[in-house]
């Protein structure tokens, strides 16, 4: 029996990569990351492929891959995969939940503190040669009530670093959760959190029904000193609404660590505001969630092609 052919796609810690190689039962490309041409290349011998967000397992790439047996999505969301046609076409498909949690909670912490303070403009104008303190003052984390749209596994780590804030939390979610914290309670609505809270922060899946949810009419829900912020997925805002949103100033600030289509236009009229924090989804990017991600990756590689044992399964 030939060996599996493994590749990866969109990168891989250093480290693991070298152990994936050293698996002896896998056959395993030689290159940690590749152009989306070289995947072509590879997808009709692929029998095993890990990806990350970059790469997008559509019915098109999945057709050409007739020897495809398992995906590993290296991280949490699987939105970039045809999982309803995988399933069709009996190809397993994984994740990594909980490998980049605490990486995408510690990012949305910081994404309140940037656009409260201001950080990220101040620093911008100081590298301009400025001193524009009359422009940067804030406001502080401390005492806000903080509303979450999904209260999951990433929202509730949030909930939990703010209590050293003492933040007051309010979440809205279709599951009642057994968070056990004191200090949160659950909405009725979203417009009933959008309207109490100071700040909201975004933990929703990518689907039909959270596609542009948070729109004009919750937007316009906001109170003037709020602010909003997304490290989940693109989409569930509605950008154009956004903008608008921010041109008036009709709320403080947002920050954005995802987008509708990523990587984002350089011309983006969103990158014309200066009331919007931007970074280039890097939410799962920290050292420490890389190495947990792609360790659990390797782990469920050798689970199902050697042991015939699927972990973490998702379905359409």
């Amino acid at each position: 029996m030939e060996k599996p052919f493994i590749v990866v796609s969109d990168g891989f810690d250093a480290n693991l990569f070298d152990q994936l190689k050293k698996v002896t039962e896998f056959e395993v490309f030689t290159e940690s990351k590749i152009t989306q041409e070289t995947l072509k290349e590879l997808l009709p011998k692929i029998n095993g492929i890990i990806i990350r967000s970059a790469t997008k397992m559509t019915k098109e790439l999945i057709d050409q891959a007739p020897n495809l047996k398992y995906i590993i999505r290296a991280g949490e969301g699987t939105d970039n995969i045809d999982k309803a046609y995988c399933q069709e076409k009996g190809v397993k498909v994984s994740n990594t939940p909980g490998a980049n949690s605490n990486a995408v909670a510690e990012l949305a912490i910081g994404f309140m503190l940037g656009v409260l303070r201001k950080t990220a403009f101040a620093h911008r104008s100081m590298h301009e040669g400025k001193w524009d303190k009359a422009l940067f003052g804030g406001a502080e984390l401390t005492g806000k009530k903080v509303g979450f749209a999904g209260f999951g596994k990433i929202g509730q780590l949030v909930a939990k670093r703010l209590a050293g804030f003492d933040s007051s939390v309010l979440y809205y979610d279709v599951i009642e959760q057994n968070h056990g914290l004191a200090y949160v309670s659950r909405a009725a609505s979203l417009k009933e959190m959008f309207e109490q809270c100071d700040i909201i922060s975004i933990h929703l899946p990518k689907l039909k029904s959270t596609t542009n949810i948070v729109n004009a009419e919750l937007l316009s829900c906001m109170k003037p000193g709020a602010i909003i912020i997304n490290t989940s997925r693109g989409g569930i805002i509605n950008e154009d609404d956004l903008y608008a949103t921010l041109k008036e100033k009709a709320i403080r600030g947002a920050a954005l660590d995802v987008y509708n289509s990523e990587p984002l236009d350089p011309n983006s009229k969103l990158l014309e505001l200066d009331n919007l924090l931007t970074t280039p989804h890097v939410g799962a990017s920290s050292e420490e969630a890389q190495y947990r991600v792609g360790e659990m990756a390797l782990n469920q590689l050798q689970e199902f092609f050697i042991k015939d044992n699927l972990l973490n399964e998702v379905r359409a």
